[in-house]
């Protein structure tokens, strides 16, 4: 295959881990045969993006431009493209490529693939040098990789669904999730406040634990029946060994043993939160009572679908604010302070004013 020629697009970027995002230009390649250009209308802004920019992962390249819930309309499909036509809406999540051939592939889980091409950082294959996000004007993508959008949602608050929505929606429904099953959630942020809306939409009893007791009117609000503040030891105690699964999304240290108590037998917890420092797992508590301890990433494309349509059938989107992408450094600042409900949304037409 002839390799693609490349365009300039507006972009926001960082040049170094220590400088802030700023308007730059930066390259994508043209559509291929089985490729779409969509037109980036909006796109959340996941704990990733600030990890990414600031290197906190040690793997980034710089320009780095993250984002990787991405919503917009498709201008342009390669020749060979079933899927789409110009005009559709389309979302883009945490991948944009993989051989589609390996095991992982075929089974529905790309985003396990060895091959897999991330949103951002990844080495793009086409025009070398590495992928870019979604802080940006467009992008092109294997056809594959882009996700039909229900069209009774609202569009800004369908974007964090590509990635806090799958990475909440997954693990609830490896594990089976459903009517006369006890579920908690911890956490309410970006990724908690999804996973609440999924538990009760599944049809679950679903608590939450917050250390927070102003999160309760919250907490009830966006589907909770009950709300356990962690920090009391007799509302912990009440509830110990009684729960099916907890979806565990909270990202700073905390003391696992507690909720692994939680459990009943045979239950699980699952980690979508991801804490900086390793966390100490009692192995009697798991033992004794056959329980089980995993973690969880995004779903593969079919199952990122699967969640997009339950959404449009059971109307449930994100809890947002937006704003513009020149605001972006300062989301980035409130969102360390947790100063957000939900999740930040960009609006992208704002890099055209």
């Amino acid at each position: 295959m002839t390799k693609p020629r490349a365009y300039s697009v507006k972009a926001y970027s960082a040049a170094s881990a220590t400088t802030p995002l700023a308007a730059s230009v930066i390259s994508r390649r043209e559509v291929t045969e089985l490729d779409v250009q969509i037109e980036i209308l909006y796109c959340g802004v996941c704990h990733s993006d600030l990890h990414f920019v600031r290197n906190e992962w040690h793997f980034t390249q710089y320009p780095a431009v993250a984002g990787h819930e991405i919503v917009g309309r498709i201008t342009k499909v390669g020749p060979k493209v079933a899927k789409f036509k110009v005009g559709d809406l389309a979302g883009v999540g945490c991948m944009v490529g993989a051989d589609l051939s390996c095991p992982h592939c075929r089974a529905g889980n790309e985003q396990y693939s060895p091959t897999n091409i991330q949103t951002y950082g990844s080495p793009e294959p086409f025009i070398g040098g590495f992928t870019f996000g979604g802080y940006s004007e467009n992008i092109v993508v294997n056809e594959h990789f882009a996700l039909r959008i229900p069209k009774n949602l609202s569009l800004p608050a369908v974007a964090p669904l590509l990635c806090a929505g799958i990475t909440t929606y997954s693990p609830l429904r490896h594990w089976k999730i459903g009517p006369g099953m006890k579920v908690g959630i911890m956490g309410i942020g970006g990724l908690g406040h999804m996973g609440v809306k999924f538990a009760r939409a599944f049809g679950a009893h679903v608590v939450v634990f917050t250390t927070s007791p102003s999160k309760k009117d919250d907490a009830f609000r966006l589907g909770a029946h009950e709300v356990i503040v962690s920090r009391n030891p007799d509302e912990m105690k009440a509830h110990a060994g009684t729960f099916d699964f907890i979806l565990d999304c909270v990202s700073a240290e905390h003391d696992i043993a507690a909720y692994l108590a939680m459990l009943r037998v045979d239950g699980n917890l699952t980690i979508v939160g991801a804490p900086e420092k390793p966390l100490p797992v009692p192995v009697f508590g798991l033992i004794m009572g056959r329980k089980s301890f995993s973690g969880s990433m995004i779903g593969g494309i079919r199952e990122t679908q699967e969640m997009l349509d339950f959404c449009g059938e059971h109307g449930i989107t994100c809890d947002i604010e937006m704003i513009r992408m020149d605001q972006i450094n300062e989301a980035y600042e409130r969102m360390l302070k947790s100063d957000v409900k939900y999740r930040f949304v960009i609006d992208m037409a704002s890099m055209k004013s």
